[in-house]
C-alpha cells in the first residue's frame, strides 16, 4: 500500500473472488454462476436500453422496482434495488454497525461479511457453526448485535427451516436481523413472507445466480418501509444512480420471463441432484445443499490436491484454506453435460492416485 493509505484501512483484509482465469478455456465450477444465458426477453430489453445510455439512469428505478415487488408479493415501498445484493449488505453494516452495536455472523459463511465489518470500522462477533456445519439459532439469540445469516449458507449450501428464522428474528426485536437469500431460488423458504409481519427484518436476494445476472451486477432488499427508508438514505448519499439502465432493463425482462427461470432453476436441481449421487458412489461427504453448489469431501484426496488436479485438467472449483473446511471443495452447478465431464475427470484422478 501506499504512505499515503489512510491506517484505518491498514489491517483491511480484501474480499477474494474466485478464480477468473484467462489462459485458457475452462469448465467454470468455482463462482456460482448459472450455465444458463440470461432470458432472451433480458437481453433484448437491455439491448433497447443501451440506446439511452447518454442519460442518467433512473434513480428510483421505478419499473424494476414495482415489477419486484409485484413478484415478491409486497408493496413497492418495501423493495430497494441494488448494485448487486453485496451492496445491500454493505448498507445494512452501514446503516445498522457501530462501535455499540456489533456485526454478527457465522465463522464459516460469506467472506464478505468480515470485510464489510472491517472497512467500516464496525467490531464483529463470529459464532462457529455446529459440527455438521449447521447454524444454531440459540448462539444468535443472546447476542445483541445486528445478525447476518446466509440462507442457505455458503459455502455448505445448509438451509435454515423458516421457523427457525422467525424464532431468531422474534426473539429480539430491538435489533435488526438480516437474511442473504442468495440461493433461495434453489431450495429452502424465503423470509420474504416474514417482512410484513417484523420491523426488525431485512431481507436480500440477487439475480446473479437464478436469473443468470451474475455480470449485471443487480440485487435487491426487502423490508418495513421505514429500514427501506433507511437504506434509501445510505444510498442517496453514496451513489444514487447505483443501477444502470442496461442492468434495470435486464432485471425487468429477467422477471418477465417467469418460465424460463422456474425451468432453470428445476434443471439445477436435478444436476445438483444427480452429481451429488455420483459423488456418493466415489466415497465422497457430501452436506446437504440447497442450493447451486456442492459441498463435498474424499476419504482418498484431500481437498487442495484435488482442486489443484482438476485446475490441471481444465476444471474450476472453489478451495478454502480455513482449517475447519479445507478438506471440502465447493463445486457450482453447471449444465447436465459440464457435471458429466466433472464426475469423469474425479473419477480418472481418484484412479490416478491409487
Amino acid at each position: 500500500m501506499s504512505k499515503f493509505f489512510s491506517n484505518k484501512y491498514k489491517n483491511l483484509t480484501p474480499y477474494v473472488p474466485g478464480e477468473q482465469p484467462k489462459e485458457r478455456e475452462y469448465i467454470k465450477l468455482n463462482t456460482n454462476e448459472s450455465p444458463f444465458p440470461p432470458s432472451d426477453s433480458a437481453i433484448r430489453i437491455a439491448s433497447e436500453c443501451a440506446k439511452k445510455l447518454y442519460l442518467y439512469p433512473d434513480p428510483d428505478v421505478k419499473e424494476l422496482t414495482e415489477l419486484t415487488a409485484k413478484t415478491l408479493g409486497v408493496k413497492k415501498e418495501n423493495v430497494i434495488m441494488t448494485n448487486g445484493s453485496d451492496e445491500a449488505l454493505n448498507f445494512a453494516f452501514m446503516a445498522y454497525c457501530d462501535k455499540d452495536t456489533p456485526a454478527v455472523f457465522p465463522d464459516i459463511s460469506y467472506g464478505f461479511y468480515k470485510v464489510f465489518a472491517e472497512i467500516n470500522s464496525v467490531p464483529y462477533v463470529e459464532i462457529p457453526l455446529k459440527d455438521d456445519f449447521s447454524i444454531d439459532v440459540d448462539d444468535y439469540i443472546k447476542e445483541n448485535g445486528t445478525v447476518f445469516i446466509a440462507n442457505p449458507n455458503a459455502p455448505t449450501g445448509i438451509y435454515l427451516s423458516l421457523c427457525e428464522i422467525e424464532r431468531l428474528v422474534s426473539s429480539n426485536p430491538n435489533r435488526i436481523v438480516v437474511v442473504d437469500e442468495a440461493y433461495i431460488d434453489f431450495g429452502g423458504e424465503s423470509a420474504v413472507k416474514l417482512v410484513d409481519k417484523y420491523d426488525n427484518l431485512i431481507v436480500t436476494q440477487t439475480f446473479s445466480k437464478s436469473r443468470s445476472m451474475a455480470g449485471a451486477r443487480l440485487g435487491f432488499a426487502v423490508a418495513k418501509e421505514q429500514i427501506i427508508n433507511d437504506l434509501m438514505g445510505i444510498k442517496y448519499s453514496t451513489n444514487p444512480y447505483n443501477v444502470n439502465s442496461m442492468t434495470a432493463g435486464a432485471g425487468v425482462g429477467a422477471l418477465k420471463d417467469k418460465e424460463y427461470f422456474e425451468q432453470n432453476c428445476k434443471k439445477i436441481i436435478q444436476n445438483r441432484e444427480w452429481t451429488e449421487t455420483e459423488l456418493k458412489k466415489l466415497g465422497f461427504s457430501v452436506v446437504p445443499s440447497s442450493t447451486n453448489f456442492i459441498f463435498a469431501k474424499s476419504p482418498d484426496i484431500d481437498g487442495k490436491t484435488l482442486y489443484l488436479k482438476l485446475k490441471e485438467k481444465g476444471i474450476l472449483v472453489r478451495h478454502f484454506d480455513k482449517e475447519k473446511i479445507k478438506e471440502y471443495n465447493r463445486i457450482t452447478v453447471g449444465s447436465f453435460e459440464q457435471m458429466q465431464t466433472f464426475i469423469q475427470t474425479v473419477k480418472s484422478i481418484l484412479e490416478e492416485i491409487k
